[in-house]
């Protein structure tokens, strides 16, 4: 029987879509179906004090948490109630067989303004922490992101007692400005400069200094009780700024990263990069004299200059003597102490014996017994001009999507949408602009070495896989940095740091047909084109590794002639919702028609 599980905000017309088909039975069999029903909208917030614009969904910032398990399917109606197009990517989900679902220019056309469009995917194979956020126009130095956690199924053993309550963080650096502002900035050949602050689930800091905290700032508090362990999900979903996490007091066991188990250790702090997603488990153990600092500041960079940009929350023993004061818990000794943040990331190794989405262990699959079929070196360097734009690029090629996506060309045989050439190693010559895809052999191993020859960190995504981090250095990678390279243990995820003036070497089966964008998590740095996409295709003629084109999907570019138009149908306005921390007013328009829903 399906699971059917709606959202705040499920509107009639929702319930009546679900109860359809459950009737002629489409949704009776197989795994369970979890259905969510999402408007995104505009509201008015001002988490560091300033009245601006971010992007809600169903009213929440940050949005609602979708909680599944492992292979169910996951059905999300989303409303586009912004003034502008729209695409959800889900962070770390693998999208098995279906990159039609994964959100992205290259295998999407975007949701325009007042129009919906449902996702349905299966969570295959997975379990874990991770996030969804608006993957264009900058639309997630607004928000519109929220949590997703895949359960592991009851017959899976958990490599852990199970915690007393669970809890998910999300942090990241803020800016005051709108996201349009940033956006025209970024055109205009300007750099964002330093945030304004750290928001923690989407507020300000707590005011532990009257200096660089103003009066009236809501933060958020998270309440506990003594002696109950705790599983507490982080993510780092700012623009551009690496975060160390830590607690007061506290030791934090890292149990998972990105939907891997990873050998048990205890933290007193952890640097957290954009994109990036940890659980760990936090034992409540203190004698709760007073409240206790969560702290997440930025690293890698100048301490006395970027000293506004700490989010501040505070962790409550329900049977707390008092509030929290004093000095904030110490971050590592020097905050541009780039060796000790990697040797931290060396640190966090893959948990060979503990199963996950599968009964067998992890540790089954030993990668470095299999021979790497291809290898690409992806360098970046600082920002560059090219015909009068500011631009960022990987191997001198500067990505800008076409309007068609990519596997909409694909899928209608249309020739010159991009070229299949991107470059193993960095183009000589002046950078250029380009639609330039990597070519995967499918069930091929490739080597992906990300060089940094930038002056901050930058953090790598890929979609569609989870990838081996199998090394990391300063310095330029050589064919010798092999020797180097971590054959047993390397974790799995889908989102790795590369340093400044460093090195990081990825492992990744491609076993996962599609099209994939490979991109820089540094939202400015993805706006401005260091991305690119890898194509993975099936020699054999067969409808067995790949989903056929959804029913619904949107088509755009050369193939508009093939949608058929949508009556806007905004449910809101900027003005009918109103934000303020703990407080919520909602004036929605209920549209019970079943045309409301493709």
């Amino acid at each position: 029987m399906a699971v059917r599980r709606f959202g705040p905000g499920t509107t009639l017309a929702a319930v009546a879509v679900v109860l359809a088909s459950a009737l002629v039975g489409t949704v009776l069999a197989g795994d369970p179906y979890a259905y969510f029903d999402w408007d995104v909208s505009y509201i008015t917030a001002a988490p560091l004090g300033v009245k601006q614009q971010v992007i809600g969904i169903n009213g929440q910032f940050p949005g609602p948490i979708v909680n599944i398990t492992t292979n169910w399917n996951v059905v999300v109606n989303v409303l586009n109630d912004l003034d502008e197009p729209l695409l959800i990517t889900w962070n770390g989900i693998q999208h098995r067989k279906n990159s039609w679902q994964d959100g992205v220019l290259g295998t999407n056309c975007q949701i325009p303004s007042g129009w919906n469009w449902t996702y349905q995917f299966q969570v295959k194979d997975q379990i874990g922490s991770f996030f969804y956020f608006p993957s264009t126009n900058f639309q997630r130095a607004a928000g519109g992101y929220g949590g997703i956690i895949v359960n592991n199924r009851d017959v899976i053993p958990v490599p852990f007692g199970k915690p007393d309550g669970d809890i998910t963080l999300f942090i990241g650096d803020w800016y005051s400005k709108n996201h349009t502002d940033l956006r025209k900035m970024l055109d205009g050949g300007k750099s964002l400069g330093m945030p304004d602050g750290v928001l923690i689930n989407g507020k300000g800091p707590y005011r532990y200094n009257d200096t660089l905290v103003p009066r009236g700032i809501e933060h958020e508090t998270i309440n506990v009780h003594p002696g109950k362990t705790y599983r507490i999900r982080v993510h780092n979903v700012g623009i551009s700024t690496s975060l160390n996490f830590r607690i007061q007091n506290h030791n934090m066991l890292l149990v998972e990263t990105e939907g891997s188990y990873t050998v048990q250790q205890n933290y007193t702090n952890l640097d957290i990069h954009v994109g990036q997603s940890y659980s760990f488990l936090v034992t409540m153990d203190q004698n709760a004299s007073s409240d206790y600092y969560i702290v997440a500041s930025a690293r890698i960079v100048n301490e006395s200059i970027w000293r506004r940009v700490t989010g501040v929350a505070i962790l409550h023993y329900s049977n707390s003597k008092g509030k929290a004061s004093g000095p904030l818990p110490d971050p590592p000794q020097d905050f541009y102490d780039k060796t000790f943040s990697m040797n931290q990331a060396r640190s966090i190794r893959w948990n060979l014996s503990a199963g996950a989405a599968r009964p067998n262990p992890q540790g089954s699959f030993r990668y470095s017994s299999i021979n790497v079929s291809q290898v690409y070196l992806l360098k970046n360097v600082p920002p560059v001009v090219i015909n009068g734009k500011r631009r960022a690029t990987l191997n001198g090629i500067s990505y800008f999507p076409p309007e068609t996506p990519l596997r909409l060309a694909d899928q209608y045989k249309l020739k010159g949408v991009y070229t299949l050439d991107f470059p193993t190693r960095p183009l000589k010559g002046a950078p250029k602009i380009g639609k330039s895809v990597i070519n995967g052999t499918y069930r091929g191993f490739m080597e992906i070495i990300f060089q940094n020859n930038d002056t901050k960190v930058q953090s790598y995504h890929m979609d569609g896989y989870a990838f081996f981090v199998v090394g990391m250095d300063y310095g330029e990678w050589t064919e010798d940095s092999r020797g180097t390279y971590n054959k047993g243990d390397g974790v799995a995820r889908s989102t790795t740091q590369v340093f400044p003036g460093a090195w990081t070497a990825i492992l990744v089966s491609l076993d996962n047909v599609g099209i994939w964008n490979v991109r820089a998590e540094n939202l400015d740095a993805w706006y401005l084109g260091q991305e690119v996409y890898v194509r993975v295709v099936n020699p054999e003629d067969t409808n067995k590794t790949e989903l056929p084109v959804p029913d619904n999907a949107l088509y755009c570019g050369l193939l508009q002639k093939f949608q058929n138009e949508q009556t806007p149908h905004h449910r809101t306005s900027s003005s009918s919702i109103t934000y303020v921390p703990g407080k919520l007013v909602v004036l929605m328009l209920f549209l019970v028609a079943m045309a409301t829903f493709t």
